[in-house]
């Protein structure tokens, strides 16, 4: 197994000379900043069944339980700032060798970080704002924390008293057609394509690894698990993101 040092080495090779590259990331990247990768054992999607979107929308009971948890979660969203590996990816984009950088997480912590907002395509939404889904209205996540903290159950719009949620993908809910689109055809021009911290097991967005090794991309997964598009790639590496994002950055 070769080192974290030669493992930084030979990314480092691979997005040498080049402009078009695209970083995937994954829960995997923010478990470096204190997020809790919701699918690991106490996690809370193993204390709280999911909320569809569908029952968002009909019950009040659901709108109730899905308020619950995220009351629950907040702190540690609020509490994380980027860690090595979201800032070595601002340095790519300072480089300018960063084309797009897609995430599934929504945290903020890339844009945080530094990365250029119109670079960043927010597959599952962002937690840092709620919407309201009548009129629109828009709130920081953190405002809405503090009247859960107060006693509200279910917030409400102060402009419409309409249904409010977070700017997040829920299950069940499509993800925006814009950025998918945006990200495919990002995934279809690059030259080289890195998964950091996903294990690659939601689709649409898993697929985006394929779509960029079948236009002819160098593909390379930096994840800590198996995933199932590991025979695919060039590179694998189960080390931390930040220890080798970090000494990738030193070789480049």
């Amino acid at each position: 197994m070769p080192s974290t040092e030669e493992q930084a080495q030979q990314l480092a090779e691979a997005f040498r000379g080049t402009d078009k590259i695209v970083i995937f990331t994954g829960a995997g990247i923010s478990t470096e900043s204190g997020i809790p990768d919701f699918r690991s054992p106490g996690g809370i999607w193993t204390k709280y069944k999911p909320v569809m979107y569908s029952e968002f929308l009909a019950s009040e009971d659901a709108r109730k339980r899905y308020w619950i948890y995220k009351k629950e979660g907040f702190a540690d969203f609020a509490a994380a700032t980027p860690n090595a590996g979201h800032k070595a990816i601002v340095e790519l984009e300072k480089r300018g060798m960063l084309q797009a950088l897609i995430t599934q997480n929504i945290d903020g912590l890339h844009e945080a970080a530094g990365n250029s907002t119109p670079l960043i395509f927010e597959l599952h939404g962002t937690e840092r704002w709620v919407d309201c889904l009548e009129c629109g209205r828009r709130y920081p996540r953190a405002e809405i924390q503090k009247w859960l903290e107060a006693g509200t159950e279910v917030p409400l719009c102060e402009s419409c008293n309409g249904i409010m949620k977070p700017a997040t993908i829920s299950f069940g809910q499509h993800l925006p057609e814009d950025v998918l689109t945006n990200a495919v055809v990002n995934c279809e021009s690059c030259d080289a394509f890195l998964v950091i911290g996903s294990s690659l097991q939601v689709q649409p967005a898993a697929n985006l690894c394929a779509i960029a090794k079948d236009a002819g991309a160098w593909v390379g997964i930096l994840n800590r698990d198996k995933t199932p598009y590991d025979a695919l790639v060039d590179w694998r590496s189960s080390e931390s993101a930040g220890a080798v994002l970090s000494a990738m950055i030193e070789f480049l």
